[in-house]
């Protein structure tokens, strides 16, 4: 999925500009959010919105959006935050209903849009994506800020190290391993070899 530009609030005026960081990135689309995305656009089509590109006088663009408002028109971040977002905060019963009479819902721990930022973010750590990577995905110029931002969401390595160590060592059990003395044979896929390793 190439993500080419985004809605943003410029002296209160939606316009459309280049993402964050102002580079355009691509980042893996899943085979089940696909589906999902299909399924939704089979029950309602995407929508040519034109907005002014880059500043409120900017020229005017017109581009399909997947997402948008009850009225059909560009779906802004903090629409989304305060309402549908809330919304489904009450519901999962994170934050209590809003009582009668009160203008707005209760605050909320995390704004939406970023809340789901940073859980796109721990479940690929999680997965074991390079923080790299994920610098790429999430639209960062530098891995170093990517990995002071979510240090604190990367899964302890200790059983990871252990795993993989096991898996290596193991793989050669019952294989005949021990009559190996030069370098690994054909039938040997574990990458390791064992003159390198007594090296090391």
């Amino acid at each position: 999925m190439h993500v080419r530009r985004q809605i943003r609030l410029v002296r209160s005026k939606k316009v459309f500009a280049l993402p964050k960081g102002d580079r355009i990135r691509s980042v893996p689309l899943p085979d089940e959010l696909a589906k999902v995305l299909k399924r939704h656009l089979k029950k309602f089509p995407a929508t040519d919105i034109a907005l002014p590109w880059a500043t409120p006088d900017g020229e005017p663009q017109t581009h399909r959006l997947i997402f948008t408002d009850t009225k059909g028109n560009a779906y802004n971040r903090s629409v989304f935050n305060q309402g549908d977002w809330k919304r489904a905060l009450v519901v999962a019963g994170v934050i209590p209903p809003r009582e009668r009479g009160v203008k707005y819902m209760a605050a909320a721990p995390d704004d939406g849009m970023h809340a789901l930022r940073h859980t796109y973010a721990s479940v690929l750590l999680d997965a074991g994506e390079s923080i790299k990577a994920l610098s790429e995905y999430l639209g960062h110029s530098d891995p170093g800020f990517t990995l002071r931002t979510y240090t604190h969401l990367m899964p302890q390595s200790e059983a990871r190290t252990r795993q993989a160590i096991d898996t290596v060592l193991g793989a050669g059990v019952g294989k005949g391993r021990a009559d190996t003395t030069e370098g690994t044979s054909p039938e040997d896929h574990s990458g390791v070899c064992p003159q390198c390793a007594l090296a090391a």
